[in-house]
């Protein structure tokens, strides 16, 4: 019973959490409009959410490392492997300003995808080459314009322990765009949100790992396989 009561209070206070990040975004983004045409100030209200969210989930023990390997003065191409959605809470915890690559389904949520509206991250539509191509348009804009873009190559929610395979686009772009992979390492949150129940029964340690950046300077266009596979070695040995 306690866990029942414990759950329920969680998830009421994760949505009404989520539903004033939607009021204050839509209040920051409409006030600060002329000034604020990258959503810098819309975006970081999304970092008090992510401490909020965190710290009343009493089954969430969640620890960061390696911030020290974020230069906020740098704009980078940013590459983490994927286990849930409690991955999108973690990586606010860097506190750097991005736009991340997110599925078309996820801006459909009401209020969350609301928040990802106003924050203008970039949204793909699978299956569509036409998205993919204004998706690499669009993280090229904001590259240049010195705001960082998230990807997970691994496409989707990996279903196991292991990480999935990569997939090319966020390479082929540090590459042509001359720009840094940051890696980002997250451990833990495969079972941070229940699976087949809203019940929450089990304490989870959850990580999410800064690795250094890896200069793209040395690599070709054509070698964006070599690149990928460096990264994702280096997320698999962390």
């Amino acid at each position: 019973m306690k866990q029942t009561i414990q759950s329920a209070i969680i998830w009421l206070v994760g949505i009404l959490l989520t539903v004033l990040l939607f009021f204050v975004m839509a209040l920051v983004s409409t006030v600060l409009f002329p000034f604020d045409k990258k959503r810098k100030f819309t975006h970081a209200q999304c970092f008090w959410w992510s401490n909020a969210v965190t710290a009343l989930n009493p089954y969430w023990d969640v620890k960061v490392e390696g911030l020290k390997n974020i230069d906020h003065n740098q704009t980078y191409v940013v590459v983490s492997n994927h286990q849930s959605l409690a991955d999108i809470v973690l990586m606010y915890k860097t506190r750097m300003q991005f736009k991340w690559v997110a599925k078309e389904s996820l801006f459909k949520i009401p209020f969350l995808g609301w928040n990802m509206f106003l924050a203008k991250h970039i949204m793909l539509r699978r299956g569509e080459f036409s998205s993919i191509k204004k998706v690499y348009k669009e993280a090229v804009q904001w590259l240049r314009s010195g705001i960082s873009v998230l990807f997970f190559p691994e496409g989707t929610r990996s279903n196991d322990l292991a990480m999935g395979e990569f997939q090319n686009g966020a390479f082929k772009l540090a590459i042509k765009e001359k720009v840094p992979i940051l890696p980002i390492l997250i451990q833990g949150t495969r079972d941070a949100i229940p699976k087949g129940s809203w019940r929450f029964t089990t304490k989870i340690s959850c990580l999410l790992k800064v690795l250094p950046p890896i200069d793209t300077a040395i690599y070709l266009s054509a070698d964006y396989n070599r690149l990928r596979d460096f990264v994702r070695s280096q997320l698999n040995s962390n």
